[in-house]
């Protein structure tokens, strides 16, 4: 597998935020996408995973599967990790994985993988930045994807969810997937790096 693009070019409103980005990253491998706040790695991630058009450019995914999307094959993890307070921990893991397509199966076993077995049936309102975190960590689990697109990954983690969380991408490049990453700091893992030029 191999995703790469060519001339991906950003526009917001009226702001060109980068153009003639190109990056190639192929299965087993990590890309860490860096730059100035405001210079566009969250928008690099989001139009990879089919969430903001491009302007200009192409983006292509080689040996992946034909009938689906890109954005099919992608896990996407943003800034603010996507739960509901009134949930439980489970019945949030449960909700995005029937919403992905992976039925109630690992449920369990993921939210154990991302040390959240304890709180499973805690409301996920009372769960800390941290938890959050380890919330979405369980949700890369629970429904596999070969492509994780990772936007400040390590973001409210203590030392011990920053090491799982490293762990965690290790395993799943070693499994033949492929990470991009935007990041201000050490991605914990080997990477190619991309670094965009500040905002205009």
């Amino acid at each position: 597998m191999r995703l790469f693009g060519r001339n991906v070019t950003c526009v917001r409103g009226e702001r060109h935020v980068f153009a003639g980005l190109g990056f190639d990253v192929a299965a087993g491998r990590a890309l860490a996408v860096t730059g100035a706040n405001g210079a566009g790695k969250s928008s690099l991630l989001r139009i990879i995973a089919g969430l903001l058009p491009q302007a200009d450019g192409e983006i292509v995914l080689e040996g992946g599967e034909r009938e689906l999307t890109l954005g099919e094959q992608a896990h996407y993890l943003g800034h603010r990790d996507p739960i509901k307070g009134a949930l439980s921990v489970r019945e949030n893991l449960e909700f995005w994985n029937e919403f992905l397509g992976g039925g109630r199966a690992g449920v369990a076993e993921s939210l154990a993988a991302a040390g959240l077995a304890h709180a499973a049936d805690f409301p996920a309102a009372f769960l800390s930045a941290g938890q959050r975190r380890r919330l979405s960590m369980a949700r890369l689990l629970a429904v596999r994807r070969p492509i994780w697109l990772l936007d400040e990954p390590a973001s409210a983690l203590d030392a011990e969810g920053q090491n799982l969380f490293t762990a965690l991408m290790r395993a799943h490049l070693g499994d033949g997937g492929l990470i991009i990453a935007a990041t201000h700091g050490p991605l914990g893992v080997a990477a190619d790096e991309l670094r965009i030029g500040a905002a205009a």
